[in-house]
């Protein structure tokens, strides 16, 4: 049984929604606010993120932002909830990496469709034996980084944090914020999951590996 999160704040529409993915055989998970949705999908590894946009204290974005900055978390489907008055504001969500989005009060098969086929690319994305090798760095240069700046894209893709890249590296943590940077430039990337991505395609080992 597939597991769904759904982080929003507004007591009855969260009721509605889980109600909803319980008669369609998900699993769901309930959060009232984006900074619990944050430490329930550390703890549980949900298959798909369902998120309002307009939350006190933590919105949307922020809830996006954060995961996509944890290597763990920044591959699972992301679908924002969203009121028709704040559609013309998704751009800079999606650019962020969010997958979809859903327009509020939320309809049964509109959110089936959507769910069903978010998981099912992902199912497919995980046929292609994805194995990436993490022994050498020398995958990573061809995005035109400096060899220090690909041995921290190679450190960043096993999700490690500024901190143990410096540690590892030797160097300070400032450093390995300009490193960071440089590798966002380089891949055209905003967040260090899109960056993740992008090192485990070319770091992959598997028949379907990108070429």
């Amino acid at each position: 049984m597939k597991r769904i999160l759904v982080i929003e704040d507004e007591p009855e529409m969260r009721r509605n929604i889980t109600t909803l993915l319980r008669f369609k055989d998900y699993q769901p998970i309930a959060a009232e606010n984006g900074r619990v949705g944050i430490g329930i999908a550390r703890r549980e590894q949900p298959d798909l993120i369902l998120c309002d946009v307009m939350m006190p204290e933590l919105d949307g974005y922020g809830v996006l932002r954060s995961l996509q900055a944890d290597a763990k978390l920044a591959l699972i489907p992301f679908i924002f909830l969203t009121a028709k008055g704040e559609k013309d504001d998704l751009r800079s969500g999606m650019n962020l990496g969010a997958d979809d989005y859903l327009t509020k009060p939320v309809g049964i098969d509109d959110l089936v469709l959507a769910i069903e086929a978010r998981l099912n690319r992902t199912a497919q994305q995980a046929k292609r034996e994805f194995k990436p090798d993490f022994s050498s760095v020398q995958p990573l240069r061809r995005f035109g980084l400096t060899p220090r700046a690909s041995e921290a894209l190679l450190w960043l893709a096993q999700g490690k944090t500024n901190s143990d890249i410096a540690t590892i590296l030797g160097i300070t943590e400032s450093t390995v914020k300009k490193h960071v940077q440089e590798i966002f430039e380089k891949l055209g990337v905003e967040t260090r999951g899109a960056a993740t991505v992008r090192a485990l395609e070319v770091l992959n080992t598997g028949d379907s590996a990108t070429p």
